[in-house]
């Protein structure tokens, strides 16, 4: 398992993604090729949604330093706990964070005719991974992904098309 701690600023999305993105790398012992590159690249952009949400929604208007102890920093400036187990074929990743939960149910589903510029978070998430939530202290937010290896007799017979 990885496990990070990070503040809920975006600053720190990109250390986040730089732990999602090599514990890819982790699922197959071929980290290579157009399937790969896909997975890789739906499983970073989710987490990147995810980081975003937390730190825009779940923590706006906190207080940028706290002078007290771990659980009112977690609390007060909004951490990030964010937790990466991998095997061979699947990725888990978990974010937790204690800001005001929700339920993800009772958001609408984005209206493409207008060409939203946000409020797309939630739906790429949704269709990248397997999304589960739990509103709570902490907040639960948990994504995986499956990670299927081709067999060589199918590259094989894509190479002669």
């Amino acid at each position: 398992m990885i496990r990070l701690q990070l503040l809920g600023i975006l600053e720190h999305r990109d250390v986040a993604l730089r732990a999602v993105s090599t514990a890819c790398k982790l699922v197959t012992p071929r980290p290579q090729g157009r399937a790969w590159n896909d997975f890789q690249m739906k499983v970073v952009s989710a987490v990147g949604e995810a980081f975003n949400n937390i730190v825009l929604h779940g923590y706006a208007n906190r207080p940028a330093r706290a002078q007290r102890g771990e659980q009112q920093i977690r609390e007060q400036q909004g951490s990030i706990d964010l937790r990466i187990q991998t095997r061979r074929g699947h990725i888990r990743i978990e974010l937790r964070d204690w800001g005001p939960g929700f339920d993800p149910r009772r958001v609408p589903p984005p209206v493409f005719d207008t060409l939203p510029e946000s409020g797309l978070g939630l739906f790429i998430m949704q269709s990248f991974m397997e999304m589960a939530f739990r509103s709570g202290r902490p907040n639960l937010l948990t994504l995986s992904k499956r990670y299927v290896e081709r067999s060589s007799a199918v590259r094989k017979s894509e190479g002669a098309t």
